[in-house]
């Protein structure tokens, strides 16, 4: 089993959008392997799209799911974590997993998903308290930390890869979401905050360069401590490149220092890292996917199932234009090549 996470400590990279298209596609290419997408994130926004999107009631789909009792949701299993914090004997994963092809026709059946839930933003104050529990011969950071690995553990190899979308935040959830995987995925953008988003990835997950007075309560010498490995930085993709993009554009350069931040932490700690080569293995881009994007996306669609042509979204019309879908799934199938 291999146990992937998206983050970075900076919204509206893109992430979702990508996760979603990456996981079908992944799902596509290896029928014969079962896939388990973890939601993390309180806006449940990979969620509504492999439940139908804005226009095949995504939303109003995950509302029903998190009716149930209990919640069938990473909330309710959350919920039932903390009356039960640090330890658990059996866990009924099949209580909060659904299977988002029940819903959502275009998502591939070998993909099942734990729901997100906007509950999981109330549970945190909750969980970071638990984690913080002074208990004789109890861990409580490291017990609590573990909930989604105990998840995964549960499910008895059922599945060969698991996908986990995170929030921007380095909260105690998304920590939970980031102690399970095996490997990073770190979308970013062509700005300046973007980059400082990178180099904060590195400094909350691997403690590259953090100040030494919070360097025993940090997250990585935690981790140390309790003798679990961190997830290793597996890709770069860089998100949103326009048709424009020349080598001399403000973008261009942007990324540019991206690269020469990831190569200098590379040529010090290549031990974070799961690949040596950075430009051939490390980092992918992709072009903005465009009017494409915004129909996939507002009908829940993977892009081997968006046609070319009209789409009715509401009050529009817009148009799906052949090339750029075809550029869209080379774009999807370029990052799946390197997993």
């Amino acid at each position: 089993m291999i146990k992937y996470v998206f983050w970075n400590n900076k919204g509206g990279t893109g992430k979702t959008s990508l996760i979603f298209q990456m996981i079908c596609s992944y799902a596509n290419k290896h029928k014969d392997k079962k896939i388990l997408a973890i939601d993390l994130c309180p806006q449940a926004n990979l969620s509504d799209l492999f439940l139908g999107g804005l226009i095949n009631e995504g939303a109003k789909k995950l509302e029903h799911l998190h009716s149930l009792d209990p919640r069938k949701s990473v909330a309710g299993y959350f919920q039932d974590r903390i009356a039960s914090p640090f330890s658990y004997a059996k866990i009924e994963t099949s209580k909060y997993i659904c299977n988002p092809s029940e819903y959502n026709n275009s998502i591939p059946s070998n993909i099942d998903l734990l729901a997100g839930d906007h509950m999981v933003e109330i549970q945190s104050n909750a969980i970071a308290t638990l984690s913080n529990t002074n208990l004789p011969g109890v861990n409580a950071w490291v017990s609590v930390t573990n909930w989604i690995n105990d998840f995964i553990n549960s499910t008895n190899n059922e599945y060969s890869t698991v996908f986990i979308d995170t929030n921007p935040s380095f909260s105690s959830y998304t920590q939970i979401a980031i102690a399970a995987a095996d490997r990073l995925i770190l979308p970013v953008m062509p700005d300046d905050s973007s980059r400082r988003a990178v180099q904060n990835v590195f400094s909350l997950i691997h403690g590259v360069k953090l100040p030494s007075i919070y360097e025993q309560s940090a997250f990585s010498k935690r981790m140390e401590e309790a003798k679990k490995p961190l997830p290793k930085i597996h890709l770069i993709v860089k998100n949103r490149l326009t048709q424009y993009m020349g080598p001399a554009s403000a973008y261009r350069a942007i990324f540019t220092a991206i690269d020469n931040d990831v190569k200098k932490l590379m040529s010090v700690n290549p031990n974070i890292f799961t690949f040596t080569n950075y430009e051939k293995e490390g980092v992918v881009e992709v072009r903005d996917f465009q009017t494409t994007g915004v129909v996939a996306f507002a009908k829940g669609l993977p892009f081997d199932k968006t046609t070319t042509g009209k789409h009715v979204i509401f009050d529009r019309e817009p148009q799906v234009d052949p090339k750029i879908l075809q550029e869209s799934k080379d774009a999807i199938n370029s990052i799946v090549e390197k997993l």
